[in-house]
């Protein structure tokens, strides 16, 4: 009995193993740009939230006399995305000094929105084109390498203005309760 089931499982199981594979998803194309967005998303979300609610007085805060102002760490964080993302694209970074010649509160905000909606390009770019080889910083790399750094530079970052809100007794959006979720219908 075993042994003509053996045949018959063997004959069933060369069809099935000879199948092509199935499609791709849609963003198998970009699966490593899909995947990235998600943490990309989360530190724009929160560090443009954290630059909203610090209030206008706070911007010149320094903890030490030797470290970046709040302020001044936020017009860091979208010269470096401006920085990274041409980077990104290919091209040379036009220094745009915002740490240094913005002060104010909404200008601030604005050019950090800015700098964001001008790194998204970076995401929507083929992967094919982001494995293109350059120098960054000296070294041989590729384009990835600015995306990456975009990413981490901005988590960097919004931990040191987590440290200024919490010395400042403000909660920082990462550490907000969460929404409720909506009770089920009935």
């Amino acid at each position: 009995m075993r042994i003509r089931i053996l045949p018959l499982v063997a004959a069933l199981a060369l069809p099935a193993a000879a199948q092509t594979p199935p499609a791709p998803a849609a963003n198998a194309a970009n699966a490593a740009t899909t995947g990235l967005r998600m943490p990309w998303n989360r530190v724009k979300d929160i560090l443009v939230r954290a630059a909203e609610k610090m209030p206008e007085e706070s911007y010149s805060f320094k903890p030490s006399p030797d470290v970046r102002s709040f302020g001044q760490l936020v017009g860091h964080v979208a010269d470096a995305n401006f920085m990274f993302a041409a980077m990104a694209a290919g091209e040379k970074p036009t220094p745009r000094d915002i740490e240094k010649t913005k002060t104010s509160k909404a200008d601030l905000v604005a050019a950090l929105k800015e700098s964001f909606a001008t790194a998204d390009k970076a995401f929507a770019m083929p992967e094919t084109q982001l494995a293109t080889p350059m120098k960054l910083f000296g070294a041989d790399t590729n384009r990835w390498a600015a995306v990456g750094l975009l990413i981490g530079h901005d988590w960097e970052h919004y931990g040191n203005l987590v440290t200024y809100m919490r010395i400042k007794g403000i909660v920082p959006p990462s550490s907000e309760p969460r929404p409720e979720a909506p009770a089920p219908p009935k």
